[in-house]
């Protein structure tokens, strides 16, 4: 669908202040919250009231009973709660049918061998007896603080936000109910509430072509897997996920994903990422820069670049066409004659290592439609 703003957006779970984010970050949109928890929804009226955010409303709703409010949405954002419904296949279903034939929808749940020492851990609370009172969570930070460095859990007691506050030290070790999702158990819930997958959020990680996964003998392999297989194999090679956050649609919609093939994509629009960085310090031999994505977790995530590749992203600027930032870059490249296609599969890697997204409006074959891919 043509690039807009001024959606109809729901964020369905909202908890204190993921609604007020929002609507404060886009004030074109119509932004809904909906929580079970009336606490939840007493704090995000606080902050609509605080910052003014004319552009808010708030319903104390669980997610299940979403179609209560009698619209639709556009865009739908729903991030760390369907794992924790009694029947999350209830929820998504509410969710499709609030949304949009040409919406989208912003899903993150639980994956479950990076929760490994979690779900060790909400065992070991269970057989301790350990409750939610104030003097039970210190007691059970303080314990945390003498795990072994090769425990399961230590990773993310060093790294996830879900750890750094006792609230959240509580819902994540001690919540009754707590469903994870292998890549293949995520596509059958897909496919049984009728969406389908579009793109994971970040998806470098989930592709043996970035990382250190690319240098092994079975990269070429793994290549060859149709795309949920490709997924589910690099899951279990990375071993550490401990969410999947991913874009889904209607089972009928048309959304694609950019494509390299034919002379389209020369006209996209590439549009750096904000936790995109370059890195000019301690360089790997050959490196005029890296380029790292500060969301990425996995160490071995740096996408090298040398001189001419560097000047292709310091050309970005949301405004040139790829073919007019080859034409830039030409002017002070050594062999020009093959830039062309140099960049075809430069930037095909830039997407696939989560450094930029692509304007495809002017691109041939779109019928002149612009969309944010």
């Amino acid at each position: 669908m043509p690039y807009r703003t001024g959606l109809q957006a729901l964020i369905a779970g909202c908890g204190t202040s993921q609604a007020a984010r929002h609507a404060l970050r886009q004030p074109d949109d119509a932004v809904v919250g909906i929580d079970f928890s009336a606490a939840s929804v007493r704090h995000s009226e606080t902050l609509k009231r605080k910052y003014n955010l004319a552009n808010l409303e708030v319903h104390h709703l669980p997610i299940e009973r979403v179609g209560e409010l009698g619209r639709c949405f556009d865009k739908i954002v729903c991030t760390g709660v369907l794992h924790h419904l009694p029947d999350p296949d209830a929820g998504l279903a509410a969710l499709r049918e609030v949304l949009q034939p040409g919406g989208a929808l912003h899903l993150m749940v639980y994956a479950p061998y990076g929760r490994a020492g979690v779900y060790m851990l909400q065992e070991y609370c269970r057989r301790l007896g350990i409750g939610h009172t104030d003097a039970e969570i210190r007691d059970l930070a303080v314990t945390l603080t003498a795990l072994p460095r090769a425990h399961p859990l230590a990773r993310l007691l060093a790294e996830s936000p879900d750890f750094q506050r006792k609230d959240a030290l509580a819902d994540a070790l001690l919540n009754p109910q707590d469903r994870a999702y292998s890549v293949p158990q995520l596509f059958d819930w897909l496919t049984r509430n009728e969406l389908r997958f579009g793109r994971w959020v970040r998806q470098a990680p989930y592709l043996a072509q970035c990382g250190a996964l690319a240098q092994t003998p079975h990269a070429a392999r793994l290549a060859t897997l149709p795309p949920a297989e490709h997924y589910a194999a690099v899951e279990l090679l990375r071993g550490v996920m401990a969410r999947h956050s991913l874009i889904v649609y209607h089972a009928a919609s048309r959304n694609s994903l950019p494509h390299f093939d034919g002379a389209g994509w020369l006209k996209y629009r590439p549009l750096r990422l904000p936790e995109s960085v370059v890195v000019r310090e301690r360089l790997p031999a050959g490196a005029a820069a890296v380029l790292i994505n500060q969301a990425h977790t996995d160490p071995d995530l740096f996408l090298p670049v040398d001189r001419v590749e560097l000047r292709q992203v310091e050309a970005i600027d949301g405004q040139r066409s790829i073919a007019e930032i080859i034409q830039q870059v030409a002017q002070h490249a050594r062999n020009s004659s093959t830039l062309q296609q140099q960049a075809r599969y430069f930037f095909t890697r830039l997407w696939q290592w989560d450094q930029v997204v692509f304007d495809a409006a002017d691109a041939s074959g779109e019928k002149n439609e612009r969309s944010l891919t």
